[in-house]
């Protein structure tokens, strides 16, 4: 699929407000990025991203990306080290089949927005919000 035809589709609004309302729960930052290239490996350039986005650097380790290549109809989810800690491998299987699914499905708001909220409720139950501190990240959709 064409990276404008997939961006097209995106209510970006009603995916960043449920980042915006998840993220209220937690200290935990989730980012959407959408590339625009096609990618052999698109799990080694979303860990590429997660770093250059400044990602690995939060102070919990507790950072989420939700990477997208519809050029090459992929997906990455990439989580820090304190995320990992939490989940482990079961959780992230579940939220990639989840993923997967409603993305076939074609309602690639409905799949990003529930995703978000998965997502969300794993960091709320173990990073919660710091009383005083703000989000180090935006909220806002990359492509």
């Amino acid at each position: 699929m064409k990276v404008h035809e997939f961006i097209s589709q995106l209510d970006e609004a009603k995916i960043v407000a449920a980042i915006a309302e998840t993220t209220k729960k937690t200290s935990g930052e989730i980012r959407v990025y959408i590339s625009h290239r096609s990618h052999a490996n698109v799990l080694a350039f979303a860990q590429r991203r997660f770093h250059q986005l400044g990602m690995a650097k939060t102070r919990q380790h507790d950072a989420v990306l939700l990477y997208l290549a519809p050029r090459t109809h992929q997906f990455a989810i990439v989580g820090d080290s304190g995320v990992h800690e939490k989940c482990g491998d079961a959780f992230w299987r579940e939220v990639s089949a989840k993923l997967s699914a409603a993305l076939r499905q074609g309602d690639f708001t409905a799949a990003l927005v529930q995703i978000v909220r998965q997502v969300g409720e794993l960091l709320a139950a173990h990073f919660p919000p710091e009383p005083g501190v703000g989000h180090e990240l935006p909220d806002a959709i990359i492509h």
